[in-house]
């Protein structure tokens, strides 16, 4: 249901949408709704969510309270990278492996950072 209309405005309203072609529903149930962006999470808890059919195309309405969560992701860095980098720096494997977290995995960075 959309706030602030009434019982009698909704049933016009849903009239008008058959009219059109168009069904809406309240989806019942929904507890969360997740929307993910490359770094992070959009999180919405105990959502109000609406379908809406147009013509077979599905749009979703979603009404609540959202919360970010910020996304980490740890990169994992293969033993042979670690081992290459120190051999071509010229150090131990623990200052590659670290050269290497900083430079996210970056083979060729790493090894310039450390041959500066």
């Amino acid at each position: 249901m959309i706030p602030g209309m009434n019982k009698k405005q909704m049933k016009q309203m849903e009239r008008q949408m058959k009219k059109m072609g168009m069904k809406m529903e309240d989806l019942k149930g929904v507890t969360e709704v997740i929307i993910r962006f490359e770094d992070k999470e959009l999180i919405i808890d105990e959502p109000s969510v609406s379908l809406m059919n147009v013509m077979g195309q599905e749009t979703y309405q979603i009404e609540g309270k959202s919360r970010e969560v910020e996304l980490e992701y740890e990169i994992e860095i293969p033993d042979e990278d670690v081992e290459m980098v120190a051999n071509q720096a010229n150090v131990s494997e623990d200052v590659a492996r670290q050269a290497l977290e900083e430079c996210q995995g970056d083979l060729a960075e790493a090894i310039m950072k450390l041959n500066q």
